[in-house]
């Protein structure tokens, strides 16, 4: 019972900080949204800028009519115009509104990016060996830090000495920790993770404001973000659409006036000319972008430009770096074969010890298979025995037992030439070992030979799955390797790739690119290593791994944090579902417009009975359905944001399929929606009196 009554405090107080943290960022979309009136911030916007000046206008007629004779002249109704301009300036808030609530959105991820890097020190290790502690604002690239347990990454760098257990949730949200040492391929790490066991010497890869961390903050932010050229084709289009149907307004103006058939009252012409343009698409086209660069960023992806978002949404061909990002870029023990006359045993323990002590990841995978076969190793002393490493003279490596035995492992021909012969039946085995791509070590014990152990590239789990959505999706996949041609095709059926090209150099991988590009072809390229930078610099988007060297990653325009090569599908499926979210949203705006022409012009010229035809909603008063279409032109904004922000849903399917479904879904439901929305608006107008069917 006294547990009960301790945690209720707790509860009631975690309730009212959500609830205070919730009305604050309520409280700043709503004054980012007021502040977005200003003009310099509404020109950035043309469509809407248009409506913000008729919006000036109209209320300025509205409150001095004196000031305009000839508008007041005809016919002038004051609660009209106040109602048009309501509505007008409803319509310019509401795509305020969208634009601010993107932004806020993106603001609260940068906030809590700079959270972890707020008040970060570091030892920074002096050319004389001595210690000092200085802000991380104060290192540049190439300075040494020392980094203990407990404490906080400043920077970017690579491990030049020891090594760690780190958490990187901070940076990635994965929760399982990495090891990152020096003399491997998993060296690099990331400003904010946290080192959790061990210590390690960095040399710092980044100045302050361009690492990784910097580089996401900016991304998320909406002032940094800049307009790929799909959205400036799209607002030039929109422009364009405005200016013209501006000019058609003006020109109708005229001609009723010199024909004598009459004249339309301004505030008339203002709300047609505002249902008639593309406000839908251009208050919500900047959300959108927001949005997508917002996406991308919660994936754990730093992107150097948000175009490239774009450009992967529009990929036809991903080529992928099979160490590394195929498989998990080393070669690991996976079976382990007597010779005739050896027991499982001994062979186990002859691999074993003669990788003992090598800390090459084959050697570790070598240990580690051994020891979940069940073989014990004896207590051995380094200083006793003599370690052999690897050399390309030998081609062998292994140890020498402080009894003098002598544990190798090594090439087959290496250990027949030591052991004065090789059993012909494990030959077999290695020969059909290597026709699988497989590479088979002869195990050997005092210049006798114990068996084989078989190293394989393991290809990382759930890749095959992934790489059939792309195909899906009509992107075609290539693997880039430099191994030979039978360990290229046993890889590259087992991941389900396409096609692959095998015993590439680096400058293989840049022809492949430049190849593709020549046909008109939008490339990505993934890696993780040096040679893999010259590809990644010259494809459309290359997608570097966080675990890989400095100079892939400086190649890259995009670096993934979680160093999963299969993330690349997802910022695929996000630039996908960016381009479809703003094509769903300009095709559910034209509809929507075509169903206005049938709302507003038949009220306009309501008088002329050759248009009666076009009266299909059979709206009766001119000034009620004008309404009516002006408040459903404006609400249709914050009916779209949600759709903005999230994205429209999308799954791998054909072009052509995905063409059809979206025409269908926004294109008639914009047509519909539109004739029923203006048709009960009118009812609910009349119904309040604003004026009579």
């Amino acid at each position: 019972m006294s547990g009960a009554t301790v945690s209720r405090p707790h509860a009631i107080g975690a309730t009212v900080s959500v609830r205070r943290e919730s009305h604050t960022r309520i409280g700043l979309v709503l004054t980012r949204s007021i502040a977005k009136f200003d003009p310099r911030q509404q020109v950035r916007n043309p469509v809407i800028f248009i409506v913000y000046i008729f919006t000036m206008f109209t209320a300025a007629v509205a409150l001095y009519p004196p000031i305009f004779p000839d508008i007041v002249r005809h016919g002038f109704h004051r609660a009209y115009y106040i109602d048009v301009t309501l509505i007008l300036l409803a319509t310019v808030w509401f795509a305020n509104l969208a634009e601010a609530i993107a932004e806020a959105q993106a603001k609260a991820q940068a906030d809590s990016l700079r959270e972890v890097r707020s008040g970060l020190r570091a030892r920074q290790i002096l050319p004389d060996g001595k210690r000092r502690w200085v802000a991380a604002t104060q290192l540049h690239r190439g300075d040494l830090v020392e980094v203990r347990a407990a404490e906080t990454i400043p920077l970017d760098g690579d491990v030049a000495k020891g090594g760690a257990l780190i958490d990187e949730s901070m940076m990635t949200g994965e929760s399982a920790a990495v090891v990152r040492e020096s003399g491997g391929d998993r060296t690099s790490v990331l400003g904010g993770s946290k080192v959790l066991d061990g210590s390690l010497e960095l040399r710092i890869t980044a100045e302050p404001g361009t690492s990784f961390l910097d580089r996401m903050i900016q991304l998320v932010e909406a002032t940094s973000r800049d307009k790929s050229p799909n959205e400036i084709a799209l607002t030039l289009v929109l422009n364009a659409l405005t200016l013209a149907l501006l000019v058609v307004i003006v020109t109708l103006a005229y001609l009723l006036g010199y024909t004598g058939i009459g004249t339309l009252d301004l505030a008339t012409l203002v709300a047609m000319l505002v249902c008639l343009v593309p406000t839908t698409i251009g208050g919500l086209l900047s959300a959108v972008g927001i949005s997508g660069v917002t996406r991308v960023a919660k994936a754990n992806v730093v992107c150097k430009s948000g175009k490239a978002i774009e450009a992967a949404g529009d990929l036809d061909v991903l080529i992928l770096d099979k160490t590394g990002t195929i498989t998990v870029g080393n070669r690991l023990a996976v079976q382990f074969v007597a010779a005739p006359g050896v027991d499982a045993e001994t062979a186990q323990l002859t691999g074993l010890l003669a990788s003992l002590f090598d800390e090459t990841p084959e050697g570790r995978s070598i240990a580690r298979l051994a020891t979940l076969r069940g073989t014990r190793s004896p207590k051995l002393n380094v200083n006793e025995c003599k370690i052999l490493p690897f050399s390309t003279a030998r081609r062998m490596s292994g140890l020498v037992l402080p009894d003098g035995t002598e544990m190798m492992k090594g090439s087959i021909s290496a250990v027949s030439a030591l052991a004065g012969g090789f059993p012909e039946e494990l030959r077999k085995t290695a020969d059909a070992a290597s026709l699988k791509g497989m590479t088979p070590l002869a195990l050997a014990r005092q210049n006798q030979v114990m068996g084989l152990v078989i190293l394989k590239d393991v290809v990382k789990p759930g890749i095959g799955q992934r790489l059939q959505e792309l195909k899906t999706m009509g992107i075609r996949t290539i693997m880039c390797t430099g191994d030979n041609r039978l360990t290229a095709l046993s890889i590259a059926r087992e991941s389900n790739v396409d096609e692959f090209v095998a015993e590439a150099k680096p400058e293989t991988k840049l022809r492949l690119v430049a190849i593709e590009k020549s046909h008109g072809r939008l490339v990505a390229m993934t890696g993780d290593g040096t040679n893999d930078a010259p590809a990644l610099a010259r494809a459309d988007v290359g997608f570097a791994m966080n675990s890989g060297t400095s100079a892939a990653k400086e190649a890259g325009n995009m670096v993934d944090l979680d160093s999963d090569p299969t993330k690349i599908i997802d910022v695929i499926s996000i630039g996908k579902q960016l381009l479809i979210t703003r094509g769903a949203l300009t095709t559910f705006s034209i509809t929507n417009d075509v169903a206005k022409y049938f709302a507003v012009i038949p009220a306009i010229f309501i008088g002329i009975p050759t248009l009666v035809f076009l009266n299909v909603l059979q709206l009766g008063n001119p000034q009620t359905a004008v309404l009516a279409t002006l408040l459903f032109n404006a609400l249709m904004i914050p009916m779209l944001i949600p759709l903005a922000l999230v994205g429209a849903s999308f799954r791998p399917m054909a072009a052509v399929d995905l063409l059809r479904r979206n025409l269908l879904l926004y294109g008639l439901g914009g047509l519909v929606s539109a004739f029923i929305g203006i048709k009960l608006l009118y009812i609910l107008l009349v119904w309040l009196g604003l004026g009579s069917p």
